[in-house]
């Protein structure tokens, strides 16, 4: 593990994740909606953090659903797990991987959530490659991330430099090429673009 990564979020930073403002220029709900949750599902948070989308998924999915937030760091997954267990929540699990390497049974989940992490991933096509053997027939990849499409006046701005965060554009082609068939795009928030997926 590389806390040194020059793009990836410090976990010293951890309490910019749970920021009053995020709520306002990155709603949760429209994000929640769009991944279309059901009771029961079992959905993959790759890149979980402290929870932002983590802990309302699993309200979603509700008790008979199931939740596993993965991180690559373990500061992360400690703040989170000390909020599952503040919140008494039973329907969330916690693995700390890379996202090209989760670990998780082939098959397994409805859904897999990466949020905010797409711009940090250093071999994408691994990525996807995992998501896929991970994902359930019928399953679907949420990609969100940080738009580079934001005037410079608007400065300063939460989130990554403008250097680091990826077009929208090149994650459609990115999906396209490696077999996924892409079912909805947008923006989201004020900062934000959403990417969902189907590979099978």
């Amino acid at each position: 593990m590389n806390h040194d990564h020059p793009r990836r979020f410090s976990p010293a930073q951890a309490h910019r994740l749970d920021a009053p403002e995020r709520k306002v220029w990155l709603p949760i709900e429209p994000v929640l909606e769009a991944m279309e949750l059901a009771p029961g599902m079992r959905v993959a948070d790759i890149g979980a953090g402290t929870g932002y989308f983590a802990l309302p998924v699993a309200q979603a999915v509700g008790e008979t659903g199931h939740v596993v937030a993965v991180d690559v760091a373990p500061e992360m997954l400690a703040l989170l797990r000390q909020k599952v267990t503040a919140a008494r929540i039973s329907n969330l699990d916690f693995v700390q991987a890379e996202s090209a390497s989760t670990g998780l049974d082939a098959g397994s989940v409805d859904r897999v959530l990466l949020a905010n992490i797409w711009h940090e991933v250093d071999d994408r096509a691994a990525t996807l490659a995992e998501v896929a053997r991970v994902l359930r027939a019928e399953g679907r990849v949420v990609i969100l991330d940080w738009s580079p499409d934001i005037p410079e006046d608007e400065a300063p701005l939460p989130g990554p430099p403008l250097e680091h965060r990826i077009a929208l554009s090149t994650v459609q082609q990115e999906l396209v090429d490696h077999g996924w068939r892409i079912t909805l795009t947008g923006r989201t928030g004020q900062y934000s673009w959403l990417a969902i997926a189907t590979y099978r």
